[in-house]
C-alpha cells in the first residue's frame, strides 16, 4: 500500500476543492454546498489549483527526499513564497498572517529554529497544514518525545508556540495510528491518551493543556456542526478534521463535510483529507478529482522519490 501517495493526494485534493469558496460563511454553503471540484470562486483559479497549503507540503516533501535537514526544510519554504516554488500556476495567490511574518524573518536571516512566531495570537493553521509529510519521518521513532522533538522543530519554523506544536504531533500522532492499522475510532482515543501522556511529560500548564479539552474528552464527534469552528485557529482546525473522520464513511464524504463547514475551507478540508486519504487510499478518492489537480506529473514524481526514501509502496 503507498501510503505516501494516500496521504499527500488526500491533502492536495482536499485543499483543491476548498481553494474555490475559501472564506465563504458556513450558512451560504448551506444553501449552495459543494459537490465535486469546483473551479475560479475566491481567487479566481481553475479546477484543481491547489493553494498555500499543498505548496508548502510539497516544499516539505520534496526537501524530505534528503537527508532530513531543518535549513533545507526552511529554505524550500523562502524559495516558494519569493520565487514561486511548488505552486500550481507559477504564483503565489495565498500567504498565511503568521507564515508570511516567519518566511520573512528567514529571508532577513533567523535561523528556522527562531523565526517562527511564538505569541499565543500566533496560534493559525499554517504549521499544521503543511506537516503530513513529515509522518514517514518520524513513524518509526518510538519514543514520543523524540517524535515531538523533530514535529516540534519543523512546526515552529513558522509556528513556534506550544499549541501549534503539540496540534501537530497530534495529528501525525494519529496518522501513525492509522498506519498501523487502527480504525479512526481506535486511532482517536489512542491520540488522545498519547496526547495527555506528552503534555504531562512537557509539564504543560493546565491552563494551556485546557484548549485541548474539547478533543481529548473522547467525545469531539457528538458536537453539533453549530459548535465546530472552522477558522484558522489550529485547535478548531484540528477538531474539525478530526470531527469530520469521525462522522463520515469515505473519503469523499469527509473532505465535502470539511469544506462545506465554510470559513477557512481549503485548510479545513486539506488537513480532513490527509488523515482521509489513509483510511480510504487514493483508490478511494474520484479519479476525476485527482485527474484535475494542478501539476499532477510533478505530484506524482515527488511522492515516487519519497517512496523510494522510506520505500513505501513494495
Amino acid at each position: 500500500m503507498n501510503d505516501i501517495r494516500n496521504a499527500l493526494l488526500g491533502v492536495i485534493t482536499g485543499d483543491a476543492l476548498g481553494v474555490p469558496v475559501e472564506f465563504t460563511p458556513r450558512e451560504e454553503l448551506r444553501k449552495n454546498p459543494v459537490k465535486g471540484m469546483r473551479g475560479y470562486g475566491t481567487y479566481n483559479q481553475p479546477p484543481g489549483t491547489w493553494s498555500d497549503d499543498s505548496s508548502l507540503t510539497l516544499c516539505l516533501a520534496e526537501a524530505l527526499t534528503h537527508p532530513f535537514d531543518l535549513n533545507r526544510i526552511a529554505r524550500s519554504f523562502v524559495d516558494w513564497l519569493y520565487h514561486n516554488r511548488w505552486t500550481p500556476h507559477g504564483e503565489v495567490f495565498d500567504v498565511g498572517n503568521t507564515t508570511g511574518a516567519a518566511l520573512r524573518n528567514l529571508k532577513e536571516g533567523a535561523t528556522p529554529e527562531r523565526s517562527g512566531l511564538t505569541g499565543s495570537a500566533s496560534n493559525g493553521n499554517g504549521a499544521l497544514m503543511r506537516i503530513m509529510p513529515l509522518l514517514f519521518e518520524v513513524k518509526d521513532l518510538d519514543d514520543p518525545m523524540d517524535r515531538y522533538q523533530v514535529i516540534g522543530q519543523v512546526a515552529a519554523i513558522t509556528h513556534g508556540h506550544i499549541r501549534s506544536r503539540l496540534s501537530c504531533f497530534y495529528y501525525l500522532d494519529y496518522a501513525i495510528s492509522l498506519l498501523q492499522g487502527a480504525q479512526p475510532r481506535e486511532a482517536y482515543d489512542q491520540s488522545n491518551q498519547n496526547l495527555l501522556e506528552l503534555m504531562d511529560k512537557l509539564n504543560i500548564d493546565d491552563s494551556e493543556a485546557a484548549h485541548f479539552n474539547r478533543l481529548t474528552s473522547g467525545n469531539i464527534d457528538q458536537l453539533e456542526d453549530s459548535d465546530i469552528g472552522s477558522g484558522t485557529y489550529v485547535v478548531h482546525t484540528l477538531e474539525a478534521a478530526t470531527w469530520c473522520i469521525l462522522n463520515t464513511q469515505n473519503f469523499q464524504e469527509s473532505v465535502l463535510k470539511a469544506v462545506n463547514l465554510g470559513e477557512d475551507t481549503d485548510t479545513t478540508a486539506a488537513v480532513t483529507g490527509g488523515l482521509s486519504g489513509l483510511i480510504y487510499t487514493a483508490d478511494g478518492i474520484p479519479a476525476e478529482w485527482i485527474q484535475s489537480l494542478a501539476r499532477l506529473d510533478d505530484i506524482e514524481h515527488v511522492i515516487d522519490k519519497l517512496n523510494k526514501k522510506y520505500q513505501q509502496g513494495e
